[in-house]
């Protein structure tokens, strides 16, 4: 108590604001379950495994934990229980498409029960991993201010928690609807027909399941047809095109409480109908009468997942699997839809090079961590790349309920990275499914930025970063022009007519159009996909491309012009995006439902780009007169001056904030003080001289002020009806890629017509839409929008 006492001064009161890791170590993965426990510090309220609660002790001073022991007790008998689940699958019937939920899917079965133990210690210097002094909690001779910190730790909701609820995404739930703009005055005939209770059969064929009753005109007709070739005939949307009667409800769905499936056709979507009783009783359905006898749509959905799909492929059903355990084999826990996260964060931690950086490397980082190492990029990255690669939490259990020891092994959450990396990212930060090579681009960006700070010792994504040369060849004149830029990812498309398989893939079709027209449903086992050699998609990707409309400076005038596209330098290692999404004639998308055969061996050299050749003329450069850079509004360089920024930042910021006043540049100033070229000389882009300024681009795409979109690629987007300001913005993003900028467009088409584009950047785009023949850069952001719809009855 005396050394509990000597440290007093150091106990502090958490309140509402304050951040309590107490659910999970910020620099490991253990947590009040792990077999050693989790220490909360009582003075930053840090949360640490005892790997690292001694070690923050001796760096910080701060002496005094709250140590947390979680015990999990099984409970007697858990595996005879019904809904226990085993290898054949989840036996227990998921009822809601939600997770933490009554009849949604839960993270883990209800097998134990728990005991929480607390104890207050004490780390003395030099005395390692174990506590000098430590006592058991309650204790009514604590000290007060001791016992007023671990009640309010107790109670204090934990920082996970916290941010969670922040992000609305305590729970997923897919029957969350909106009110349909159709219920409130839903035009309904008086037609005379009353629907019986039971007897129901499609009006336009015999089927009697998935059937929609039209809630304007009574008419009964069957659902659509599901993806692997059960449900209905397309009746009932057929219909609403015929007579655009927009609302339907699944019969068999509706329960004496007056619910049921409501789709609404004019919006695309289910929704819910306040008034569905009332509507319901217009055709003589009294819905007290009423029980469920067919499964909503959720409930297809999942039945449908866990019958034909999820959990035979990732169990390899019809294979004898032998659980493995150990350093490189430590599994991420899905946190609701994060699989685009954790596919990308296990691949890139085989890789060497960040191995070497984020795990070899973890102890420097760590020794260096800020005040508030959850929220530091380097911190998680060492964090999440030694969970994974250590071991420690991939551990067979002696359990025969447990293939993996969840108290000292489980596989990890990868909650602190996921919060910290998309945090402020308009996709990322939320919970919805997301793409994995976005997100990986996205990640590469994020190693850029922070690899430049010690105890950074290089950037790993440098492994897989590569160069690709863009030769256009002037069909009139013969002359040339290469471009080259920095990739991380070579997108790849897919030639369908190269399928190995295509005579079984066309038969298979026929005979599913034959089962469609005859009603009848195929084995979903029977289904056939084309198969699809990488050498196939590395040949189209090498094959030249036609460019029309090209502006030739040769012959000054327009002509056709040849594009090739090869690699100028090879990768340690090739990151691939094979594009399954395409779009079909009438511009919506598709995704493409195809193997990719993987050879063993790959050889890439036909790809390889050699460089403007000796007996090559390469086009001449397109003169252009340089724009006069804008003044500097005196008074705002004054203020900024008198704030202590350097001369050369405070052009830079009223520069880039096109002198809109102190607040902007002052805010400007403080996003990028940490730039590299924050105070050196500045020159206006385009105006003919160098300079570092950023405008705030990405690190992993050209410069966004200084940036010159690329005159084919430029011409092609506007080709395709997008403005001159839409098709240089996805060029800046996507560093020049064509095919990554069309990908772009079609995936932010709600920034469109709200994207601000440096007016810096449209004085070259003057020039390089001249070259285009697109004239100068004016115009405003117009209207191409895309939109998707769902498929439900």
């Amino acid at each position: 108590m005396e050394t509990l006492q000597k440290y007093l001064g150091q106990v502090k009161v958490p309140c509402a604001t304050d951040n309590v890791y107490k659910e999970e170590c910020v620099l490991s993965f253990d947590t009040p379950e792990t077999p050693t426990g989790l220490y909360v510090s009582l003075t930053s309220f840090l949360g640490f495994g005892v790997d690292y609660a001694g070690r923050y002790a001796e760096r910080t001073g701060h002496r005094v934990f709250l140590h947390l022991k979680r015990d999990k007790i099984e409970i007697p008998d858990a595996s005879s229980t019904p809904g226990a689940g085993g290898a054949d699958g989840p036996e227990k019937k998921i009822t809601r498409l939600a997770i933490g939920v009554e009849g949604g899917a839960t993270t883990e079965s209800k097998k134990y029960e728990y005991t929480e133990h607390y104890r207050v210690v004490v780390f003395e210097t030099g005395s390692g991993a174990s506590p000098t002094v430590s006592l058991e909690y309650p204790n009514a001779e604590l000290p007060l201010l001791v016992q007023n910190a671990v009640d309010a730790i107790q109670r204090a909701e934990a920082a996970s928690v916290k941010r969670e609820r922040e992000q609305l995404a305590g729970t997923w739930d897919g029957e969350i609807r909106q009110v349909s703009r159709h219920a409130a005055d839903l035009l309904q005939l008086d037609n005379g027909r009353k629907i019986p209770p039971t007897g129901w059969k499609c009006e336009k064929c015999d089927l009697t399941s998935n059937l929609w009753l039209n809630l304007t005109d009574g008419s009964i007709m069957c659902g659509r047809k599901f993806f692997d070739g059960s449900g209905g005939n397309d009746h009932a949307v057929n219909h609403y095109k015929e007579t655009s009667y927009p609302l339907a409800v699944k019969l068999g769905t509706i329960t004496a409480d007056g619910k049921g499936d409501v789709y609404s056709y004019s919006e695309d979507d289910m929704v819910e109908d306040p008034h569905l009783v009332k509507h319901l009783a217009h055709w003589g359905i009294n819905v007290g009468q009423l029980e469920k006898t067919e499964k909503s749509m959720i409930e297809l959905e999942l039945d449908l997942n866990q019958r034909i799909g999820e959990w035979g492929i990732l169990c390899e059903s019809a294979s004898q699997l032998k659980p493995i355990a150990g350093p490189g084999y430590t599994g991420m826990k899905n946190l609701g839809n994060t699989c685009y996260l954790n596919s990308v964060m296990q691949v890139m931690f085989t890789i060497p090079d960040f191995v070497r950086r984020f795990v070899d490397g973890a102890d420097a980082i760590f020794e260096r961590a800020p005040a508030d190492p959850a929220n530091d990029f380097n911190v998680q990255m060492a964090k999440l790349g030694t969970g994974l690669c250590s071991g420690k939490y991939s551990v067979l259990s002696d359990s025969t309920l447990d293939t993996i020891d969840s108290s000292s092994g489980g596989g990890i959450a990868p909650t602190m990275f996921k919060a910290l990396i998309g945090r402020g990212h308009p996709d990322f930060s939320t919970k919805q499914q997301q793409d994995a090579q976005e997100f990986f681009l996205h990640l590469v960006s994020s190693l850029e930025k922070h690899s430049r700070q010690p105890p950074a010792t290089g950037n790993p994504a440098d492994a897989l970063k590569f160069c690709i040369e863009d030769r256009v060849e002037c069909c009139s004149s013969g002359k040339v022009m290469y471009n080259r830029r920095d990739e991380w990812c070579l997108p790849l498309q897919i030639p369908l007519q190269k399928a190995t398989n295509i005579e079984e893939v066309k038969r298979y079709e026929a005979e599913r159009e034959a089962a469609e027209k005859e009603g009848r449903r195929l084995d979903p086992d029977s289904l056939v996909r084309p198969k699809i050699p990488l050498s196939a998609c590395l040949d189209t990707f090498a094959q030249p491309e036609l460019v029309e409309q090209f502006y030739s400076s040769a012959i000054n005038a327009k002509t056709t012009a040849k594009k090739t596209t090869k690699l100028a330098s090879m990768p340690d290692y090739l990151m691939l995006h094979l594009k399954k999404f395409t779009l079909k004639e009438d511009w919506t998308s598709i995704k493409l439902d195809v193997a990719i055969d993987i050879p063993e061996v790959l050889d890439l050299e036909t790809l390889r780009g050699t460089g403007k050749q000796p007996d090559e003329e390469e086009l001449p450069d397109i003169v252009g007169r340089p724009p006069t850079p804008p003044p500097m509004d005196p008074e705002v360089m004054e203020q900024l001056i008198g704030m202590g920024f350097p001369p050369e930042a405070c052009k830079r910021a009223i520069f880039f904030t096109k002198n809109t006043g102190i607040e902007p540049a002052t805010q400007w100033m403080m996003e990028h003080i940490a730039d590299a070229d924050f105070a050196a000389p500045f020159v206006p882009p385009g105006t003919g001289g160098k300079s570092g300024a950023a405008g705030g681009g990405t690190g992993a795409a050209t410069d966004a002020a200084a940036f010159t979109p690329d005159p084919v690629g430029l011409e092609m987007l506007m080709g395709m009806g997008f403005t001159d300001r839409q098709a240089t913005k996805a060029l800046r993003e996507t560093g020049n890629n064509t095919e990554r900028a069309v990908d772009w467009i079609f995936s932010h088409t709600e920034e469109l017509d709200t994207m601000a584009i440096d007016d810096a950047t449209f004085d070259s785009v003057a020039t390089a839409a001249a070259a285009a023949g697109g004239g100068g850069g004016g115009g405003g952001a117009g209207g191409s929008t895309a939109s998707s719809g769902g498929a439900a009855s």
